[in-house]
């Protein structure tokens, strides 16, 4: 193990990128396990995914080309989803899947007669987070902000599956999945949200907490072994998640 590589001034824009997502992820991730639609976001990561390729098979390799793209296609990957809950609930979770692997395939498809083809869809997958720039940061930061400011008014405490929550569903997954990737997206979602499901009061800060060890370890361990960032903080990630598990059931055991 190489210490020199632990350099903040290398460590600290990625790190602030997984806080970022973390942000909008943990309370959208809460809202989809209470809907039970656990594979929503990769379903609309999967059509953000699709809209950087077709930014890029088109030629438009500008910044906000691609981010426009990309969310053209999560919005309307989010509303198709949408229609499908209003019409079809007890399907949702089926027609989630099968959407995932459709847009999936399609995305392969677009990419199969591109000599890069293989590495683009690896980068859509576990990201580039130890690459993230100044102007990413400050994108996201800025939907972060948007966000938030959206949250009460589109989602409130109405129903987990209304239009309001889709829109900011595809919102945020566009600028994640282009700052970490598709795994990156789902373990940030999921995994601090799950941990921290069984309370009532205080989960908030718990998830946050978790999702900032994940990462943090994540960064470290990837820097010290040299290790693909973006897997390395998923491990890490499902590592914090288990270990407050652990320690609530622990707790709860102490109290009966």
């Amino acid at each position: 193990m190489n210490t020199s590589t632990l350099d903040p001034s290398l460590l600290l824009a990625p790190l602030l990128a997984g806080l970022l997502v973390l942000a909008t992820h943990i309370p959208l991730g809460r809202r989809v396990l209470q809907r039970g639609i656990v594979f929503l976001d990769l379903a609309i990561a999967q059509f953000a995914g699709l809209g950087v390729i077709l930014a890029h098979t088109a030629g438009w390799e500008i910044a906000w080309q691609v981010q426009a793209t990309a969310f053209a296609a999560a919005l309307a990957g989010a509303t198709l989803l949408a229609a499908c809950d209003r019409r079809w609930p007890a399907r949702q979770e089926a027609l989630i899947g099968s959407a995932f692997v459709v847009v999936a395939s399609l995305a392969t498809l677009l990419m199969a007669s591109d000599p890069h083809g293989g590495e683009a869809l690896q980068t859509l997958l576990i990201g580039q987070i130890l690459w993230v720039t100044d102007s990413q940061l400050a994108v996201a930061a800025a939907i972060t902000a948007v966000i938030g400011l959206a949250w009460r008014p589109l989602v409130g405490r109405g129903r987990p599956g209304s239009a309001g929550f889709y829109a900011l569903f595809a919102l945020a997954i566009t600028a994640s999945v282009q700052l970490v990737g598709i795994y990156l997206v789902f373990a940030s979602l999921i995994l601090p949200a799950l941990a921290s499901l069984g309370r009532k009061r205080g989960w908030l800060p718990l998830a946050f907490l978790i999702g900032a060890c994940g990462y943090a370890g994540g960064l470290t361990l990837s820097a010290l072994t040299d290790w693909p960032t973006g897997p390395a903080i998923v491990v890490t990630l499902a590592a914090a998640a288990l270990a407050a598990t652990l320690a609530q059931f622990v707790a709860a055991a102490r109290k009966r």
